[in-house]
């Protein structure tokens, strides 16, 4: 018995398969936020739709009930789908969005890779984002995951290397390396100072979005995220223009961050020490756990 229902068997040509699934780290809502955008600028429709029975814990995502005059009229689930669609060039894209599993990640790594193996996936590319100690008055970092070490050193972004928990995005890529199927992650570093704000930084969901066009060779909607980042850096520059503490640091993360930057002469050595990366992502997960 598969973990899913098949909608649909649609011909697709060469798809990329994104993954964005809600629950692991994604500082400033980068990820959400870039797939959100996606999603709002491209036309997609359901393939797939897994099992939310037996892959979350609705204990711990709750469905929301919606009340009108005190009559209960629905609950909107929360649930896993695979969406399709095309991008701005008439690229076929894959989509897998919603919850990350509670139970059977393994399981559904095997059926996810087998649906994408199935309408012949040529690359599997997640998307995330985690607090660093950079500044925001410079462009958005990325560093990258990957199935090989080929697809790392030809990303051109910054490889890092260390032990730190990880989401089942993890494990899809994983098995990917295991398949030869190429597949990488991307990711955002989002200013530690703002990374736990509860409204999204737009300059990091935009970030991803650029860089999962180089990277998948895929044409995508931005929508207002340009603007929208524009306004996000004016009303940060404008709260620690009042704060000369705020002002000492982020000059000292700048000096930090120009030096790195010349000093290495390529964004493989712009990555702060594994032991700093390590306490800043498990911050941000201890601070999601207790919010």
């Amino acid at each position: 018995m598969t973990l899913y229902d098949l909608h649909d068997q649609p011909s697709l040509n060469a798809p990329v398969l994104v993954v964005v699934l809600e629950g692991w780290i994604d500082a400033g809502y980068a990820a959400g936020t870039a797939i959100q955008t996606l999603l709002e600028g491209l036309d997609t429709y359901p393939v797939a739709t897994f099992d939310a029975d037996r892959l979350l814990d609705h204990r711990a995502r709750r469905p929301i009930m919606h009340l009108l005059d005190g009559v209960n009229t629905g609950l909107s689930w929360p649930g896993i789908e695979l969406r399709a669609g095309t991008d701005e060039a008439g690229n076929d894209v894959l989509f897998l969005l919603g919850a990350e599993p509670d139970h059977a990640w393994r399981g559904f790594t095997e059926e996810v890779i087998e649906l994408a193996q199935d309408f012949g996936t040529r690359m599997l590319v997640g998307l995330g984002a985690y607090p660093a100690t950079v500044p925001h008055t410079r462009p958005i970092t990325m560093s990258v995951t990957a199935s090989s070490a080929e697809l790392a050193a030809v990303s051109g972004l910054l490889r890092g290397s260390l032990d730190v928990p990880a989401g089942v995005q993890a494990a899809l890529e994983f098995r990917c390396g295991e398949l030869d199927l190429p597949a990488v992650g991307l990711w955002a570093q989002v200013p530690h100072y703002v990374s736990g704000e509860p409204t999204p930084y737009p300059a990091a969901a935009l970030a991803l979005i650029e860089q999962l066009e180089r990277t998948a060779g895929l044409r995508l909607p931005k929508g207002e995220l340009s603007s929208n980042a524009h306004r996000t850096r004016n009303r940060i520059d404008t709260a620690m223009s009042t704060n000369v503490g705020h002002l000492a640091m982020l000059h000292a993360l700048e000096a930090r961050h120009d030096e790195q930057l010349a000093e290495a002469g390529a964004a493989t050595d712009q990555l702060p020490s594994a032991d700093e990366l390590a306490e800043e992502v498990e911050r941000f997960l201890r601070d999601q756990e207790e919010s």
